[in-house]
């Protein structure tokens, strides 16, 4: 989805689409971190039209792009992600997810492997990420709150 700016100059920019990313609560800093960053990069790949510009510095140096609207970082329990997981696929919104097994394995056959050896209903979940419609995403990750 293209974003294009607001008529108004100085009017805030309002995104039709929303990117959320849902942490379980009871990870350490790092681990939030960590599935933060992997489940933004999923969004990214699965929709890089909401990729902004690419950056530059007044010397001209470039920098890679961000996403063009803000990310969400919310937390919530284990049956908090669990039925957010279950509203997104209900919707048919794609979702990424992160298990408490992928923090032992290093690689992304493995981390494949492991979520492939569990039905979704079984997942260790300790993040989640979805981009959609701001209302879908609000209905997907109904419950959590925003990450302190």
């Amino acid at each position: 989805m293209v974003m294009t700016a607001p008529s108004v100059p100085d009017a805030p920019v309002r995104f039709p689409t929303k990117i959320a990313v849902l942490l379980r609560d009871d990870l350490e800093p790092w681990q939030g971190l960590n599935v933060t960053a992997f489940l933004s990069a999923a969004v990214s790949a699965a929709v890089p039209e909401i990729l902004g510009e690419p950056y530059a510095d007044a010397d001209g140096t470039p920098y890679l792009a961000t996403f063009g609207q803000p990310v969400l970082v919310l937390t919530g329990d284990r049956d908090t992600l669990r039925a957010a997981r279950l509203r997104a696929v209900g919707r048919g919104t794609p979702v990424a997810v992160f298990t408490a097994d992928m923090f032992a394995t290093g690689n992304d056959r493995d981390n494949r492997a492991v979520v492939a050896a569990a039905s979704g209903d079984e997942l260790d979940l300790v993040g989640i990420a979805v981009h959609g419609p701001r209302n879908g995403v609000d209905k997907i990750v109904k419950g959590a709150r925003m990450h302190p």
